[in-house]
């Protein structure tokens, strides 16, 4: 097929507010050995793109500087090293960054297919949560049968996504959101009990429905000062699970609870992993989420769409905090 020898995009004219996104053309993207070119139908906005389109994530070294780290689409170019990824073929891929454009280069192994019976909107919904739920939840915290998981932040895109397949594996799920509207959201995603942090304290509920023992592992977008509590909320052996900084990236804690507890603190970012890393956990996804997905017992939660060139209301809406589920540009 012919391709054109540009397409729209939107890119960060200065850092700064969602005013600093603007529309521009672009050309299309090279691509290296192992990569296939896709024709976006969709694209997920994520929590490190407001990070990058204020100055603060620069996107990894060969990466580009176009936001977007999930895509659906069309793949319309493959390469030497693309397996068995052929023209036509429908997907949706993780991306180091340009998904915000009519095409997007992805590792091919980043590929997944769409599950049965999802668009291509909402498979583009899928790849940058899940990705980051699996290699936390499953592949650092290595989260049990029978045990218990709290998820700070259960409406996010990721709090979606968290809750879902670990109630999907049959793991109690406590969750935490800022209204009682996103509470019962959680519960209805599958939490058995969310807790609405402005009006209740999630360290004494969780001990509460635990029988004091507290929880297992904990999925932390916050820090700053939520880490001290934290670590009172983890059970004996819990590990707590730090992907983004909301609260802060500093704050004061009682070690001598880690130390007692005998508690595993660590964190980690995905997108400057190398395609090795990320390949692995699409494996896993293929194999154990996605059947979950086909027989409709996952579903991707889109709370809005916007056309790409207002991808600026997209970043607004996500900075107000209240949405639930996930926020999608359509080129």
């Amino acid at each position: 097929m012919s391709l054109p020898n540009t397409m729209n995009a939107v890119a960060i004219r200065m850092p700064g507010g969602p005013e600093a996104l603007q529309a521009t053309t672009r050309p299309l993207p090279e691509l290296r050995p192992g990569e296939v070119l896709i024709r976006v139908a969709a694209a997920g906005v994520n929590g490190p793109d407001l990070v990058q389109r204020r100055g603060g994530y620069p996107p990894p070294p060969g990466a580009s500087d176009l936001l977007g780290l999930e895509i659906a689409g069309t793949v319309v170019a493959v390469t030497e090293g693309a397996g068995s990824l052929k023209i036509g073929d429908e997907v949706c891929a993780l991306v180091a960054g340009g998904g915000y454009a009519e095409y997007c280069s992805a590792p091919a192994r980043q590929c997944l297919p769409l599950p049965q019976g999802l668009t291509l909107l909402q498979a583009a919904a899928l790849p940058e949560t899940f990705f980051t739920v699996w290699s936390n939840i499953w592949d650092r915290g290595r989260l049990a049968p029978g045990e218990t998981l709290l998820v700070q932040g259960g409406t996010s895109g990721i709090g979606v996504a968290a809750i879902q397949i670990a109630a999907a594996f049959g793991n109690r799920v406590f969750a935490t959101a800022g209204s009682d509207e996103k509470c019962q959201a959680c519960e209805k995603l599958g939490a058995y009990k969310a807790i609405n942090y402005k009006t209740e304290d999630f360290v004494e509920v969780v001990r509460q429905l635990t029988d004091k023992k507290g929880v297992d592992v904990i999925l932390d977008m916050v820090a700053g000062d939520y880490v001290a509590r934290e670590l009172k909320a983890l059970a004996p052996d819990g590990r707590l699970l730090i992907i983004a900084l909301l609260g802060g990236a500093k704050g004061n804690a009682d070690f001598s609870t880690v130390m007692l507890k005998r508690l595993t603190v660590t964190g980690s970012t995905l997108r400057p992993r190398p395609i090795e890393f990320k390949a692995a956990i699409a494996d896993q996804l293929r194999s154990r989420v996605w059947p979950l997905i086909d027989a409709g017992k996952i579903k991707p939660v889109i709370h809005a769409t916007f056309a790409l060139k207002d991808a600026a209301q997209a970043h607004t809406l996500m900075e107000s905090g209240t949405h639930i589920g996930k926020i999608m540009l359509l080129p």
